[in-house]
Order: C-alpha cells, then structure tokens, then sequence
C-alpha cells in the first residue's frame, strides 16, 4: 500500500538535521507509488494541463499568502511583484545580489535545493536504488549520449514545491546538444525511487550536454515531476553561457536535476557525500559550492 513518509534533510547554513512532508503535496513523499491511484492519477500529462489552468487562475491568488506565511518564505529575497495567480509566484525570482556564487574550480550550486552526490556509481550502490535509477543511459535517454559519463560522478538536486524553481549556470561554457524526452510525471523522491525504480526515466525530462570551462562535459538533466509538465528554457541554446546566468525554470510543482560527469573530472563536496552515505539529502542554497575539480 501507497504511504506518505518524510524526508531527512541536512541544512547546511544552519547546521542542523530536520525532516521534510509538505502537506500540501502528499503524494509528493509517497514511497510506493506504484500502488497508490493518486500518484498514477497525478502522474498522467492530463493532470498536469488541469492543474495548470487552476494555479494560472486569478482565482488561485488567494493562495499565495497563506502559503508564505505557513512555510516562513522570506519574501525580502524576491522581486517585489503582485502575484496574479499561484503559478506566478510559484516561479518568483530572487532579487539582484541575493545569491552569490561559488567561482573558479568550485562548482556552484545550479540550484537551490536537497542535494545527494557519488564520486561514482557502483554495482552495489542503494540509493536511490543500486544504481539502476541513476543509469546513465536511461535517464540520458541514448546510449551513445550516456557513453562518457560511465563511471563518472553524479549528482541529483530535488526541489521542493517551496522553492526558487530557476535553474542556473554552474560555470560558463556552451551547449552541444539538448534534448526533450519523457512524458509521465512521478515523485522523484528517493524512497519513491526505491519501489518505482524507472521514474527518472520515464518522467517528462530536458537533457542537454553541456561543455564547460572547468568541469568538462557534464550531461544535464532537468527532470519533471508531480504536476511539472514544463521546463522552460530561458537562455538561448546556440549562445555561450556564463556562471551564474539563469538556464530555465520549472512550472508548478516539485522536480528534479541530475547531472553526470566524466569520471575523474570532479568530485561532490564532502559533506554532500557523507550525508548521502547517510540516506539524507544536504540542503544547499543557489550558487554555494557542491563540488570541485578533481
């Protein structure tokens, strides 16, 4: 039977360990999706275009509110803007200055969100669910695409309906390709993963290889999930980027980031690896550092 189950969540600016449940998203924090109607309800492209009417709606402005006050969301970080409807809030952007990030050989946080980080896959790896959910090839979608990140390190960053849902450049470069591929929208959350182990491959997903400066080429997966059928692509794809620049944004919802490295070109924060040798996600906010060359 479907259950809902919290998170554990390292905060890393506060130094302290706290469990995650959104209420107002339940099925988010299932951990067998497979057996639950809601989650195979909410998980069909239909669902989603009906939520999305709704939170366009002036009428979902009244929401907005009592959603910042309930999860204490500092709003002095943001534009200041009259939101005309839930889902414009819901992709606010930070002020100026807000965020700073990390430079040089650090890699920065390309959002702001849980983080779990491998030097490298393994045979016997569990988490999320050995190795299988994090296959190169599945979630990139081509065998071919997936060929130099074998071996290699690997992050995933999971956003929470509370969060700044942009995506930023973690160094500057260019992209090689990109790619739109998937259509379902299950939780990614890693508990989730356990018992549905082909949600990151299936799922609605935006796949770009990207060349960077300091990084190498690292394969980057914008994933949706949970009533995110849209990915946004903001910066131009045949135009160089740089550090810090805005990539995209997610529409209403929680959703999620992989990204692979070539192995040997980098490596997660050791904090990030040791709470993910600990099955807990690090809270890391845009722009902090999450790895460095190797």
């Amino acid at each position: 039977m479907a259950r809902s189950s919290p998170l554990p969540v390292w905060d890393r600016q506060r130094q302290k360990l706290f469990e995650e449940f959104s209420d107002d998203l339940k099925s988010t924090y299932e951990t067998r999706p497979r057996r639950s109607l809601t989650a195979w309800l909410e998980a069909q492209p239909s669902y989603d275009w009906i939520v999305s009417a709704v939170q366009n709606s002036s009428w979902s402005a009244r929401k907005v509110q009592p959603f910042i006050e309930k999860h204490k969301i500092d709003m002095s970080e943001f534009e200041p803007v009259i939101y005309r409807s839930y889902a414009q809030f819901f992709t606010r952007k930070f002020r100026a200055g807000a965020r700073i990030f990390a430079k040089g050989q650090q890699m920065a946080a390309f959002a702001e969100a849980r983080y779990l980080g491998w030097e490298a896959l393994t045979e016997d790896q569990e988490l999320p669910i050995k190795g299988k959910s994090l296959c190169p090839e599945s979630v990139l979608g081509e065998k071919e695409r997936a060929r130099p990140f074998i071996g290699g390190p690997v992050m995933v960053a999971r956003l929470s309906p509370v969060d700044y849902h942009h995506v930023h450049y973690f160094d500057d470069g260019r992209t090689l390709s990109d790619h739109h591929i998937g259509g379902k929208l299950w939780t990614v959350q890693w508990k989730a993963l356990q018992n549905k182990d082909d949600i990151l491959f299936v799922n609605e997903r935006y796949v770009s290889l990207l060349d960077t400066k300091h990084f190498g080429t690292i394969g980057f997966v914008e994933i949706g999930a949970m009533t995110v059928g849209r990915i946004v692509q903001v910066h131009p794809l045949d135009h160089p980027f740089e550090r810090g620049s805005e990539k995209s944004f997610f529409c209403f919802g929680g959703s999620a980031i992989v990204a692979f490295g070539e192995p040997g070109r980098w490596k997660p924060c050791q904090d990030i690896l040791e709470h993910t040798r600990q099955n807990v996600e690090t809270f890391v906010k845009l722009g902090e550092p999450i790895a460095a060359t190797a």
